[in-house]
């Protein structure tokens, strides 16, 4: 039997995006699907959708790039509209791969730059799953811990296993002794590659102002978005406030919520059967409009 959670083979390229250089990974073929990774220390695309890749590439094209900071693609992120400046590599990479419109899948800082690239680009984006997706209701209360050692990962004195395994078992998932040692250490070598340390991806606004332009709740365009989407967020998430699931409901005109239960802020990870499942379900759902290839 299958296991769908197992990795596939992938065919990696380089895709010159501008002045970028993007790493890209795919398999499958198909819709296209675009699966954009979470902004903790270390991440890539690959890592970040391990148990998602194989299931999604037996009926769609997946591709899994590193966004700009991170893995193997160029570093550095502009500060000022880091959601923005991402969005607009993502658009940039599939015009060079020749494709209109796919489906966004994104965690986190990857959810913030999917929903931005939809609000941007309307007309690149079939449709939208978000996890847990940074950026809503960011200046109602204080950020969360989590969101804290996120931005302080880099500050103080610096990158360092302990703070990689706290931040990783004990804020982006729920039963944290379920993430191997390798897992960490990968994360951790990535972490501190030159490049990243001399421009860290994320940092911490400077300012209330800074935090105001980073919440879509505050953004008019949410609500005319008519992009059918599927919010799924970990009901113990530290990382990003669950709030946000019911704040983008009320303001989306075509949003769906599944909140799961003892689960924190990898739920493509920690549920990643169920993940899945329901992913798979909502992109194929009445032959969902895949406009595709230019």
């Amino acid at each position: 039997m299958r296991n769908e959670l197992a990795l596939p083979a992938l065919a990696t390229r380089k895709v010159q995006v501008g002045n970028r250089s993007i790493q890209l990974a795919e398999a499958g073929e198909g819709p296209p699907v675009l699966m954009l990774h979470g902004g903790g220390p270390g991440a890539s695309g690959v890592s970040n959708y391990t148990r998602n890749i194989g299931a999604l590439a037996r009926h769609f094209r997946v591709l899994v790039p590193d966004m700009p900071g991170y893995g193997q693609s160029s570093k550095g992120i502009a500060r000022d509209d880091p959601f923005g400046d991402l969005a607009g590599s993502m658009a940039g990479l599939l015009d060079a791969l020749g494709i209109r419109s796919a489906h966004l899948i994104g965690n986190s800082l990857g959810g913030a730059c999917a929903l931005r690239l939809a609000l941007d680009h309307p007309e690149r984006a079939d449709r939208l799953v978000l996890m847990g997706p940074g950026g809503v209701n960011t200046t109602r209360s204080l950020p969360t811990p989590g969101l804290n050692r996120l931005f302080d990962y880099y500050n103080g004195d610096g990158p360092s296993m302990e703070k990689l395994t706290r931040f990783i078992r004990g804020d982006l998932v729920y039963d944290g002794s379920l993430v191997s040692a390798d897992v960490i250490a990968e994360r951790y070598r990535s972490s501190i590659d030159p490049g990243v340390l001399a421009a860290p991806p994320l940092r911490r606004p400077k300012g209330l102002p800074k935090f105001r332009k980073l919440d879509f709740t505050r953004d008019p365009r949410l609500q005319q978005c008519s992009t059918p989407t599927l919010v799924l967020w970990g009901t113990e998430d530290k990382v990003n406030r669950p709030s946000g699931a019911r704040a983008l409901q009320q303001r989306m005109r075509r949003c769906d919520v599944h909140l799961f239960s003892e689960t924190g802020h990898w739920v493509q990870w920690e549920r990643a059967a169920q993940f899945n499942a329901v992913t798979t379900a909502f992109l194929l759902e009445h032959g969902a409009e895949t406009r595709g290839q230019a």
